[in-house]
């Protein structure tokens, strides 16, 4: 047909014999030129392609996702007819605002609480927060340690279990002293009063505690956050000194003057768990000869210019020396040490371990000669010099710390200065010195008035070593690099010095510790055999600190002999105070109002102590507090690795020195935080990742975008926690990823069952097309596996097993095979009901398995969840068998699951196919599998070829075909690859058994389905449809092809 225009871009209508609706092509003259021109023709009427454009539409593959051509063609009048998704949910997470809305729906529905409320099935399961310090904004260790925390809860509450999860916060202790400090001018502290500093320090902790809760709430975590626990609050503290009586009563607290750990630059003894060891430090180590003295005994004799040679990194430690030790099981010998000529030093004769005689003569650079050789136990008794104050010392035993590894073998002791010398101190009642003040200043007790006053972390080091090198002692002086403890807060050198404290013993609470630690469990398991170690090496306890705020030790010290009053009636009558008035009321009443009446009349003999309690101490009581509501012990603590020498272990020693037993049931452990090198976060190294940046989004939008909490719980779950964990921008990115994809997968389902009426459209179990009944199968096994591993803590194998599944063999497979049946089948027809109907259980099941871990994500697939339903997917609780499918296994799965193997080589073929463009697709392609009779695979792909069910799960449909063909044989054929481009295109799977021939499908494409079928043109009404899709139209009343909307009749 021609057709002509009279006006330039304007289209014509030409009046046509009644044809076919098909695509017709016709001349068209512009401006003198005529050009090749394509229209549609339909029911009569020529129209022009450019009147359809805005008309144009992707078929419903395309719609399902895929970017439309630009000349697309013109859209189909049989749209309308297509069951296309239709929902609300949002493709994009708008994660700052949505997940804010979800907190709040979940506070106004009160879904924490009715979680309380419902029955426990299963009982309740208790997981007691270790408190963060209330000093600072929180960071990813923070975020991956409460949500770990909250994905378990939530599981447990979920599940039938009872769950309160009670929050904490550790307020005490000099990082918030500082931290008020800091905020203050001079002249403010020079006027700060202890009660002033304390009503600072309590501000700032109740500020902060604030600002961390709301961080917490907004990583979506549940808890009493209404009524936390804080280790200010006065019932908390005095409970805390109800474990400190009990202790007393059980006679594990005492003072004494020992060795502590010490930090100058705080002015406050320390424990170990308030110790970091950088990397890098290095000391000024020396080697000295101490001249032995008197009259020398056996053998030694003969030398009368005998020394014994120490090694020591802290020279500063010098002036304390009051003997030195030697292992008795080792070898020791006088070695003459001769230097050359040149050197100008005379020889001497030094006492050394054999094993490190060689070393030393490198170092010392001189040769050392054996005269002499016996073991150790022979040393004792022996006398030398003291280098500094020339008193005569003793050689004395020590222990099995004395090795070969480094130094001489003899090893310096200063009891005042370490916890090994002082043992042997006691042992051989040697002197505690610690001529060093609070600021590591030397005293006069030093006995050198050139060194009074000299820090022993500046210049006291060099001072001495200039002393013993004038002396003629010093041997040599040597740079070492070793590990130096700091003080966690200060981020300074500490120092070992003895001083009057407080201490629980742990001597006699060992035995009973390391019973109980027996009896934990430890998750992972390889941290079984940790904090085991650290008990059985420990040192008693040192309880007290030189600080303000804190608890205060309720020891009263009489003014005259100093000894200290710390019975446990007057802890108890001190308790009674606290619980009404806090711990304030120590520094505010009398030493009268304070102590009982039976000591009430000694009051003015009296004074209060100034010591308050290691924090480690306070938190290690959390379990007191919590006990009444939470029972005990608990069934978990959960914090970081570090925690075995920290919170896990104080709370393991209180709880059996008050109870007898430990606080816990379970200790579970996480790694720190890292880059994606494995460097430590750092300011100064610009590798720090803000939690709150991860949600709401950073400076730069572009860098740092809005990922919203669910990203940063699904890292947290994804990541192997068990040792140290990285994260980075890229790495989120891809969290980011895995969760967008999830909820479009949601969203395609939501999208898909909105006309699907639960209660009224279900189609019962045996009536399910196989691959519906397959996908349940699998469905289950993977909820299964995620149960299993959330039970367990796995929870990174548990999130993949969910990611895989929903990216495999949910999207990939099944809804791949399911978009047809749900666009094109009749809206009630059974078999797009039967998918409906698994599509819905699916929904629901996903949401209730992910609501641990994505839990605002699996939420709003709830809200937007068609027909009744609980409030929240948390009150709907835990995901459940599909009604009817028996426990069996079933052979028609297991044939679907094999014949779904036979799609590999059929795709093999299809991209052979499309490579050498003789198919664009699937659905240009007929298919003939040749199977070797009576196999495996045969019976398979024959079971699904007579299903009842094909157009939802034929294998033309399982292979994504138009047409299907099985041809068994008795010997599989060979396969001939052709050099030219030309069907049919042929694959062989040898393992298999099948031969997969391609060619193109017979039959004209249908304008619905897009399947070539022999059917189509067939109907006079739809000529364009095959009959199957003529049956849905008519079906919906169109008798014949419509008209397209906006065209003239």
């Amino acid at each position: 047909h021609s057709l002509w225009t009279t006006k330039v871009g304007r289209p014509v209508w030409q009046p046509l014999p009644p044809v076919h609706h098909a695509a017709v092509r016709f001349f068209e003259r512009r401006d003198g030129v005529t050009t090749f021109c394509t229209g549609l023709a339909i029911g009569g009427l020529a129209v022009h392609s450019k009147s359809l454009r805005k008309h144009r539409q992707a078929r419903f593959t395309a719609l399902a996702g895929k970017k439309k051509k630009k000349d697309a063609g013109p859209e189909s009048v049989y749209k309308a007819s297509v069951l296309l998704p239709n929902t609300e949910f949002s493709q994009r997470a708008q994660a700052k605002t949505r997940e804010v809305e979800i907190q709040n729906l979940w506070k106004n529905e009160q879904v924490y609480e009715k979680l309380q409320d419902q029955s426990h099935p299963n009982g309740s399961f208790t997981l007691h927060d270790g408190p963060p310090y209330a000093n600072g904004s929180l960071h990813m260790g923070h975020a991956l340690n409460k949500i770990l925390k909250d994905t378990i809860n939530k599981f447990k509450a979920v599940t039938g279990h009872k769950v309160k999860y009670i929050p904490g916060w550790d307020c005490h202790g000099l990082p918030i002293e500082l931290k008020v400090l800091q905020n203050l001018k001079m002249a403010e502290r020079k006027a700060l009063t202890p009660l002033k500093l304390r009503e600072c320090a309590a501000n700032f902790a109740k500020e902060t505690v604030q600002e961390q809760r709301s961080s917490f709430e907004r990583y979506g975590v549940w808890g009493d956050f209404e009524e936390p626990y804080l280790t200010l609050l006065p019932k908390y503290e005095a409970a805390q000194l109800g474990i400190f009586e009990e202790m007393v009563q059980g006679g594990h607290i005492y003072r004494g003057r020992k060795p502590v750990y010490w930090s100058p630059s705080t002015r406050t003894a320390l424990a170990e768990a308030e110790l970091e060891y950088p990397e890098g430090h290095t000391s000024q180590s020396i080697y000295v000869a101490f001249k032995c003295t008197g009259e020398l005994p056996g053998e030694f004799a003969k030398f009368d210019d005998l020394e014994v040679a120490i090694w020591t990194t802290t020279p500063w430690t010098i002036p304390a020396n009051r003997a030195v030790a030697v292992n008795p099981d080792l070898e020791y010998v006088v070695a003459r040490a001769e230097w050359d000529p040149e050197d100008g030093r005379p020889p001497r004769h030094l006492v050394v371990a054999e094993g490190l005689r060689e070393a030393l003569a490198e170092l010392l650079q001189a040769r050392l000669t054996v005269e002499s050789s016996f073991k150790g136990s022979l040393l004792e008794g022996l006398k030398y010099e003291q280098p500094i104050s020339g008193v005569e010392s003793p050689v004395v035993i020590g222990g099995d710390y004395i090795t070969t590894e480094s130094g001489t073998g003899l090893v310096h002791t200063a009891p005042g200065h370490g916890q090994d010398d002082y043992i042997v101190g006691m042992k051989y009642k040697l002197e505690v010195a610690a001529p060093v003040d609070d600021a590591g200043n030397f005293t006069e007790e030093v006995g050198l008035a050139s060194l009074v006053g000299a820090n022993v972390l500046k210049d006291a080091n060099d001072k001495v070593i200039e002393i013993l090198e004038e002396r003629g002692t010093l041997l040599k002086r040597k740079a070492y690099k070793h590990k130096y403890p700091y003080d966690w807060r200060s981020k300074k050198p500490v120092i070992t010095r003895a001083t009057p404290q407080w201490f629980a013993s742990i001597d006699g609470l060992k035995k009973d510790v390391l019973k109980a630690i027996g009896e934990v469990q430890f998750i992972p398991e390889n941290q079984a055999n940790r904090m085991r170690p650290m008990i059985e090496g420990r040192s008693d306890w040192c309880i007290s600190r030189q600080r303000n705020w804190g608890v205060p030790i309720p020891a009263f010290y009489h003014k005259e002999t100093g000894e200290a009053l710390l019975t446990p009636e007057v802890i108890k009558h001190v308790k009674g105070i606290v619980s009404e008035k806090g711990t304030n009321a120590w520094f505010e009443l009398s030493v009268a109002e304070l102590l009982p009446e039976e000591h009430r009349g000694d009051a003015e003999s009296y004074e209060k102590g100034t010591d308050t309690m290691d924090v480690w101490f306070d938190s290690g009581s959390s379990w007191a507090y919590v006990k009444e509501i939470l029972g005990a012990p608990v069934d978990l603590y959960l914090e970081g690795s570090d925690q075995h020498r920290g919170w896990f272990q104080s709370s393991l020693i209180t709880s059996v020195a008050a109870q007898g037993h430990a606080p816990y049931k379970s200790v579970m452990t996480h790694g720190f935080c890292v880059d994606e090198n494995g460097r430590k976060m750092s300011k100064s190294v610009g590798n720090v990742i803000d939690p709150r940046d991860i949600i709401e989004g950073g400076k730069n939008p572009k860098t740092q975008p809005a990922l919203g909490a669910d990203t940063l719980r699904w890292w947290a779950c994804g990541v192997d926690f068990s040792s140290d964990v990285s994260i980075s921008q890229a790495i989120l990115a891809t969290c980011a990823s895995d969760v967008t994809r999830i909820r479009n997968r949601a969203r395609f389902l939501l999208g898909n069952i909105s006309d699907f009426n639960a209660s009224s459209d279900s189609v019962v179990y045996d009536d399910l097309a196989v691959v519906d009944k397959y996908i349940i199968s699998k469905a289950e096994a993977v909820f299964v596996q995620v149960e299993k591993d959330y039970s367990s803590y796995n929870f990174a194998s548990a999130t993949k097993a969910l990611d895989r599944f929903i990216s495999q063999e949910l999207s990939a497979l099944y809804l791949d095979l399911a978009k047809d049946r749900l666009y094109i089948e009749a809206k009630d027809s059974q078999i797009r009901r039967s998918s409906q109907t698994v599509l819905r259980w699916l929904l629901i099941s996903s949401a209730q398995v992910m609501s641990p871990v994505l839990c605002h994500l699996a939420e709003d697939i709830w809200q937007f969840l068609p027909g009744e339903k609980e409030p929240s997917v948390f009150l709907s609780g835990w995901w459940k068998k599909f009604p009817g499918r028996p426990d069996e296994a079933q052979q028609i799965i297991a044939d679907f699951a094999r014949a779904l193997d036979a799609r590999n080589p059929v795709n093999l073929a299809l991209e052979k196919a499309r490579a050498q463009k003789l198919l664009g697709g699937g659905v240009e392609a007929r298919a003939v599998l040749t199977v070797v009779e009576g196999s495996e695979m045969h019976s398979a792909l024959s079971a699904i070829a007579s299903s009842p069910h094909q157009a939802a799960d034929g294998l033309k449909i399982l292979m994504g075909v138009s047409e299907l063909e099985l041809v068994p044989v008795q010997t599989l054929p060979d396969v001939e690859e052709s050099e030219e481009a030309v069907l049919p295109v042929q694959q062989r799977s040898e393992e298999l058994g099948v031969v997969a021939t391609l060619t193109r499908a017979d039959g004209l494409k249908c304008e619905r389905c897009w399947i070539r079928c022999k059917t189509v043109g067939a109907s006079a009404a739809h000529p364009t449809l095959c009959s199957r899709c003529v049956s849905v139209v008519q079906g919906l009343g169109m008798t014949s092809a419509p008209t397209p909307a906006g065209l003239p009749v």
